[in-house]
């Protein structure tokens, strides 16, 4: 993998959160976003004609929050929910999750350590205090969905989220791309987890940048190594698209 280009005015950008834009934390309420950040993505914004997304598992009022006072394009959950660049929501129907809540949470009452999230269209079972309890948390999870194909099980940092079957980054980065102001651009999407291989699937056979934050086996070509340094890269890119480009020094004739 190499690092990644910097990021040209005919850019889609889409960033992953957790792990992408911020350090991962013990817990998902325990993140800190740079100081500099939400300025820092209101100007690419700005820079991009809009096209800059962000792509999470996340719920969209969680990342408002985050971000705030931005509000912008936004996939959460996976894609389950998102906001167009109009601000216009669209939302799938959240299935009935009764079973894989009570589960989780008896899973979590019995287990110290394991944090239980709640999402619109998903339950989110966290086992970063708890590594041990990988193959537990995956067993019971599975477990409790095998009978309902509506569902799927996915696995991603010291977490495994049931979800809507088929719901993935990548398509809510397809739906962005054909819309405005995304379409006809170059998309460039940063994520650090499997649960963003689905986007970078998307975004290279269309010509685009995958990258690839942190360590770990990808398909993406490039490569950042921390949040740290998609800070700095998304600041060096910034600064490139503000300044005007150079006038072309006239060629002599001779006469």
């Amino acid at each position: 993998m190499q690092k990644p280009p910097r990021l040209t005015p005919d850019a889609a950008l889409f960033l992953d959160f957790d792990g992408t834009l911020v350090d991962l934390a013990e817990t998902p309420e325990a993140i800190r976003v740079p100081p500099a950040m939400v300025g820092l993505l209101g100007d690419l914004r700005d820079l991009l004609g809009g096209a800059l997304a962000v792509v999470s598992g996340r719920q969209i009022d969680v990342l408002d929050r985050f971000l705030a006072p931005l509000r912008l394009p936004a996939a959460g959950e996976h894609g389950v929910q998102r906001r167009d660049a109009e601000g216009r929501m669209q939302e799938q129907r959240a299935p009935d999750l009764t079973r894989v809540l009570d589960a989780a949470n008896e899973l979590a009452r019995v287990h110290e350590g394991l944090l239980v999230e709640r999402k619109h269209a998903a339950i989110a079972l966290h086992y970063r205090l708890a590594p041990q309890l990988e193959a537990v948390c995956r067993d019971a999870m599975a477990r409790i969905i095998f009978d309902q194909p509506q569902l799927e099980l996915m696995h991603g940092k010291f977490v495994f989220e049931v979800k809507p079957a088929g719901i993935h980054k990548g398509g809510a980065i397809a739906a962005f791309m054909d819309e405005a102001p995304f379409a006809g651009r170059v998309p460039v999407f940063a994520g650090d987890d499997t649960t963003d291989e689905n986007g970078f699937a998307v975004v290279q056979p269309r010509g685009g940048i995958a990258i690839k934050v942190g360590s770990g086996p990808s398909q993406a070509l490039h490569r950042l190594d921390s949040p740290r340094a998609v800070f700095e890269w998304l600041i060096a890119a910034r600064d490139q698209l503000a300044s005007p480009p150079l006038p072309e020094t006239p060629k002599r004739t001779d006469e």
